[in-house]
C-alpha cells in the first residue's frame, strides 16, 4: 500500500473507524457522506485511526441511533495524515489519524474498548458546538 507522504505516516496498520451504522466484514466505507462534526459538509475523505480509543469517540460523537461500533479497516488505497488534526492542530500526528479517498475495506469488529462516560460524551459535544460557533474554525475537507 503506497500511501502520498510515506515518510511522514506513522502507522501501517491495525486501523480503526468508529460509527454506528451497522456493517459487515467485506463491506466498504466510502467518502461522500456528511460530517459528524459538520453535517452541512459532505466529506470528499474516509477518516479512520490507528488508536482504538479514539474510533472509540468517533463512534460515540457519530450520528444515528444506531449501537457503537469500532470497525478494524484495511486502507483500499493512498492515505494522509488528517490535516484537520495533524500539525494545523497537533504538532506531527498525535491521535494517529487518517484519512483517503479511497474505501476502507471492513476486516472485522472491535468490541471491547474504554467508553465514554456520559459526562465525558457531554463535555465533547460542548467542545465540538463551541469549535462550531468560531468562524475561524474550518475543516480542512
Amino acid at each position: 500500500m503506497e500511501n502520498k507522504k510515506e515518510e511522514h505516516i506513522l502507522d501501517h496498520g491495525p486501523f480503526y473507524h468508529g460509527t454506528k451504522a451497522d456493517l459487515k466484514i467485506g463491506d466498504l466505507l466510502t467518502a461522500g457522506f456528511g460530517s459528524n462534526y459538520y453535517p452541512e459538509i459532505i466529506m470528499n475523505h474516509i477518516y479512520f485511526t490507528a488508536l482504538q480509543n479514539g474510533a472509540g469517540l468517533a463512534a460515540a460523537l457519530a450520528k444515528g441511533d444506531g449501537k457503537e461500533r469500532i470497525y478494524m479497516v484495511e486502507p483500499t488505497g493512498a492515505f494522509e495524515n488528517d490535516p484537520n488534526v495533524t500539525d494545523k492542530k497537533f504538532p506531527g500526528n498525535p491521535t494517529r489519524s487518517y484519512r483517503s479517498t479511497a474505501p476502507l475495506k471492513i476486516v472485522g469488529e472491535i468490541t471491547d474498548w474504554i467508553r465514554l462516560t456520559d459526562d465525558e460524551l457531554q463535555n465533547w459535544k460542548e467542545r465540538i458546538a463551541k469549535l462550531r460557533e468560531n468562524p475561524d474554525a474550518e475543516i480542512i475537507n
